[in-house]
This record gives C-alpha cells, structure tokens and sequence, in this order.
C-alpha cells in the first residue's frame, strides 16, 4: 500500500491511502481521488505498479508533473518524492505495515504444549506401574 501526504491547498496535512492500482488524480469527479487545487487538470496523473518497475507516475496527456522540482512525464517513484502539479504537492510514501493478531496462534501451541506434557506425563505414571 502507498500513502500520499497533502502538503498543500485546502487539504495540506490529510494523508490517503492507496490500495489498489492504476490510481488516478485529478479535478474531476471520476478520478480515484479528486483534487480541486488550481492548474490541476480534470485527469492529471496516473500512479501504477509495475511489477519489475515498482510505483510509477505518468501524465496524462501534456499535463505538466515535477518530481522532486524535476519535470517528469513517467518516472518511477521512490519513498519520500515529493509530486508538484498545478498547486498541489503531494508526498509519496509506502504505507505503514501492520501485523495481524497472532492470538489464535499461540493459544495452539500453548494447547499443543500442554496436550504433550500430558501426555508425558501420563506416559510416565503408567510405565512406573
């Protein structure tokens, strides 16, 4: 998963996290995420994952996109890039990674634990006989 980070216009601070991909930026309504900043255009720009690429952003069309203060049409992103287009800027992040509960696991192998000591045990006792 990615996380961008507003840094400017009326949502400067907001973080969104993406989870699935291509995600598409821009004015209009029909983009995975809208953005009403001035100069921004009604389709902006594309983020994709690329298997043997990783993050990359491309234009649409000849909508103007800098990447670190650079001009880009299609580059590939890396962990901190700062995305500058119309007035917006947007910070490219790789989102947190959050383990899952590992209760249900443990409480097996406590279980096992105890059903194998048990079972010594009871072994034990009955060849002591």
């Amino acid at each position: 998963m990615v996380q961008l980070c507003i840094l400017s216009g009326q949502m400067a601070g907001d973080n969104l996290v993406v989870r699935h991909f291509p995600f598409s930026i821009g004015r209009a309504a029909e983009n995975d995420f809208s953005l009403p900043s001035e100069g921004v255009w009604e389709q902006h720009l594309i983020l994709d994952f690329q298997k043997h690429e990783g993050f990359v952003l491309q234009t649409v069309g000849e909508a103007f996109v800098a990447v670190n203060e650079t001009p880009q049409n299609s580059v590939r992103l890396r962990n901190g890039d700062i995305i500058s287009f119309g007035s917006a800027k947007i910070q490219f992040w790789l989102a947190p990674v959050t383990q899952r509960g590992l209760v249900i696991r443990e409480l097996c192998v406590w279980l096992l634990l105890a059903a194998v000591t048990t079972a010594q045990i009871f072994l034990i006792l009955h060849l002591l006989k």
